[in-house]
């Protein structure tokens, strides 16, 4: 595992773009799971603005490790979130989009997910593997859309999952541990003070720290990639 703490997100955002450049002069193809939330909508704002030409975005493939169960043009859509703040202003070839349709029974998104996972990614294993799968995490240490009180959610045999919101009783279409823990690389994508004891916990493991549905996440493949105000409770350093 490797931590690496920025003053802001922005730095982090630049981080991650100069890695995405890397990768992608390396690489003919890259599949990559994205995550949700108000983290990757500010890196994805520095992505299209500052790397739009730099890096090769023909040749990457976009997935979701998680979606809610919303149409892809609803407020709360990862889909619609990425859209608006990379696509649309990025040269990502629109066949190299996969989302997962939230507007379909959570029980036909589900089997439609996997139907692409199985379709569109190499296989390691025996299970689909991702190149780069960015995960981010709540201040309740969940991460996906695998929530501390479904955690058993996590060793599903499936390789897609139903979640359940804790709080709003919202679905949401998960990837399980097994696909995510099978990826090349991951990376974590934290900030803001809220996550710092959750951060504290998993990366020093301490307390209930196995609780936490991020815990569960491959060690040895992991690099966070913190700012500041969640890092402040962390023992460790980059």
């Amino acid at each position: 595992m490797e931590t690496k703490i920025f003053y802001s997100k922005e730095q982090l955002a630049r981080y991650f773009g100069d890695c995405l450049i890397e990768l992608t002069e390396k690489n003919e193809l890259i599949h990559m799971a994205l995550s949700g939330g108000s983290t990757p909508e500010t890196i994805f704002d520095v992505l299209s603005q500052e790397y739009k030409k730099s890096i090769k975005w023909d040749r990457i493939k976009f997935f979701w490790g998680d979606e809610r169960c919303v149409p892809p043009d609803h407020a709360e859509s990862n889909y619609r979130m990425t859209r608006e703040h990379l696509f649309d202003h990025t040269p990502v070839l629109p066949e190299n989009i996969f989302r997962i349709k939230g507007e379909l029974s959570p029980e036909e998104a589900r089997a439609d997910y996997r139907h692409i996972l199985e379709r569109e990614l190499p296989k390691v294993n025996g299970l689909p593997c991702f190149d780069v799968m960015l995960l981010g995490m709540g201040d309740d240490g969940h991460t996906a859309s695998i929530f501390p009180h479904e955690i058993a959610l996590w060793d599903s045999p499936e390789w897609c999952e139903i979640g359940t919101h804790p709080k709003s009783g919202q679905k949401r279409i998960t990837l399980t541990g097994r696909v995510i823990n099978n990826s090349r690389d991951i990376a974590f994508l934290v900030t803001g003070e809220k996550k710092a004891p959750k951060v504290h916990e998993i990366l020093n493991q301490k307390g209930q720290y196995l609780s936490y549905p991020a815990a569960r996440v491959n060690r040895e493949k992991s690099l966070w990639l913190l700012d500041q105000e969640a890092a402040q409770w962390s023992e460790t350093g980059s």
